[in-house]
């Protein structure tokens, strides 16, 4: 049994509810809700997962809030302290670092950024943490003011926040860092750094289930088109806004968005602005993601085949596309072997973007249900004992 599908059947338990009356209220079978339940389907769809959450009357994290990896485990814990407490002085204006240039605090932002984006999580752990205390003291003393916000928000957003969700923290410590940023695109009032902030924004309110509040700040979120930058960050809130639509059940504004990105995409080329990568073949990826999101998984592997892994911009995207690949042949008939080695790939270039996405635990366990004693298996179980599944 998966640790989620144990965490759901402890909750409906203690709930005193049936099979039946959960499943009802979610919209599902009994026998589906049962296979959630014992690990045999992988509950991996964030709309799933909030109609259960209402119809056991919890917060979506009680479900989702499976077990990772001890601290100390894995060497980019061991920085996890650290950056929760530069966090919690810079929200409580108890700035201890040193005020350096704008120059300096660029380079070491731009280096940092660089390092995550090839998920080179311990080294980027190690920095955050004197790197936030120095842009927060630097901005308190005044210097260089608008430049220090600047960069304030994307190292918030496409550093920490996002170092913060591939590690597996907790997400109330990615949503400072959320909050940090978007007081810092206030302050500037610059239609770039405010698009930076709301796609921060609106991937902590996804995450905590807050579809409609995501929705709406990608929506009040409007960078315009008027240069590439500005092309690319509309391009990735309109991204975003398809994620919402297919968590919805919204299908018309799901493929409106999706097509809307996609031509931005042709005007902006293959682009990597502010880190985010978005281009042609990120787009693509994306498409697969909202495609799993709507459980249509057959359509995220047909889109899979459509997309160069080589052309996308990092390895982050790189690690993305092998994972939801994996994902959706998970889920298809006589495509589980293959899917244990997309799976492999994804593992391979970034270990902690497959043991520790909200999702995988379960996609784990379903595939651990049904392995046979051969290459395959092993494989899969060698990699179920790194994601903490086996012991």
């Amino acid at each position: 049994m998966s640790d989620i599908g144990r965490r759901l059947r402890q909750i409906r338990n203690a709930r005193g509810k049936s099979l039946a009356v959960v499943a009802g209220l979610a919209g599902i079978s009994p026998s589906y809700l049962s296979r959630l339940e014992s690990g045999h389907r992988a509950l991996d769809r964030r709309s799933l997962i909030m109609a259960l959450a209402r119809a056991l009357d919890v917060a979506p994290t009680e479900i989702t809030n499976v077990a990772l990896a001890a601290p100390g485990e894995a060497e980019e814990d061991r920085a996890l302290g650290a950056v929760r407490l530069a966090l919690f002085a810079a929200a409580m204006h108890a700035w201890r670092g040193r005020i350096c240039t704008v120059e300096e605090l660029s380079t070491r932002s731009e280096d940092l950024l660089d390092r995550q984006r090839e998920c080179d999580y311990a080294t980027v752990g190690a920095l955050l943490p004197d790197l936030i205390s120095d842009l927060h003291t630097t901005l308190a003393a005044g210097h260089a003011e608008r430049d220090v916000l600047r960069l304030l928000v994307i190292t918030h957003v496409q550093g920490t926040q996002a170092w913060l969700g591939d590690i597996g923290a907790s997400q109330d410590l990615g949503w400072q860092a959320a909050t940090l940023a978007a007081d810092a695109a206030q302050r500037l009032d610059e239609p770039v750094s405010l698009a930076v902030s709301g796609f921060g924004t609106a991937f902590g309110l996804i995450g905590a289930g807050g579809f409609d509040l995501a929705d709406q700040v990608v929506t009040d979120t409007d960078p315009g088109t008027s240069g590439n930058t500005e092309l690319q960050m509309s391009g990735m809130l309109t991204l975003t806004r398809s994620l919402v639509a297919a968590a919805k059940g919204d299908q018309v504004e799901r493929v409106a968005a999706l097509d809307h990105a996609e031509d931005l995409a042709r005007h902006a080329g293959e682009g990597n602005a502010l880190w985010f990568g978005f281009g042609p073949s990120n787009v693509g990826v994306w498409r697969m993601s909202v495609a799993l999101e709507a459980g249509e998984h057959a359509e995220a592997a047909r889109i899979a085949g459509t997309v160069d892994p080589n052309a996308l911009p990092s390895a982050t995207r790189k690690s993305a596309y092998w994972r939801e690949f994996g994902r959706a042949l998970a889920r298809m008939p006589n495509r589980r072997d293959e899917a244990v080695l997309m799976l492999r790939r994804a593992e391979r270039i970034s270990p902690a973007r497959v043991h520790r996405h909200p999702f995988m635990h379960s996609v784990l366990s379903e595939l651990l249900a049904r392995a046979r004693d051969d290459a395959i298996g092993r494989e899969l179980r060698g990699l179920a004992y790194r994601a903490g599944l086996l012991s």
